[in-house]
């Protein structure tokens, strides 16, 4: 793959890494729905954020599958309808799949950018999913919520790719 110029070279990710982060994810998202905010409709879905970001950067580690399965999860979590957090974890998997070459070309803010409209789709199905079960409108703070995911975007990329940039390694021979 042809890298743009001043990108830094990165290590392979680790699975039990990848992993460890959705779980950890998933944990944040359960703490904030229950202890925090409960389950306020304009805090940011951290799960979905690092769903996002794996399959942008490890598509075939983490795919369409995985977003399902922790759907499912945070379906079981809220008991909410089962099925509602599955299948726009799903959706949102596989839209950022489909932008996941093009996005890597961008800097990370431009990348948070690109992002946002998927959040935003994801959180549309969400609510028309409670809506057609004949929950109530949440409000209108449910705009803010695909907004503040989109601005930790950068965040959740720096802390997420901290264990793949390689130690600075100065050397005559090796141009890398």
């Amino acid at each position: 793959m042809i890298m743009r110029q001043g990108q830094q070279l990165l290590l392979p990710a680790n699975p039990a890494f990848i992993w460890a982060s959705l779980l950890v994810a998933l944990v944040l998202n359960m703490l904030l729905n229950m202890a925090l905010w409960g389950r306020a409709a304009w805090v940011p879905d951290l799960l979905a954020l690092a769903l996002v970001f794996w399959t942008v950067h490890q598509r075939l580690r983490v795919s369409i599958g995985a977003a399902f399965f922790f759907g499912l999860l945070m379906d079981a979590h809220q008991g909410s309808l089962l099925g509602q957090h599955a299948l726009s974890y799903t959706v949102l998997s596989f839209f950022a799949i489909t932008l996941h070459r093009r996005l890597l070309w961008f800097p990370v803010h431009s990348q948070a950018l690109q992002i946002f409209p998927l959040f935003a789709a994801a959180h549309a199905i969400s609510l028309a999913m409670r809506m057609l079960s004949g929950s109530a409108f949440p409000g209108w703070s449910l705009v803010l919520a695909p907004v503040l995911e989109a601005l930790l975007w950068p965040l959740a990329s720096a802390l997420l790719l901290m264990p793949q940039r390689r130690a600075p390694d100065p050397d005559e021979v090796r141009p890398l």
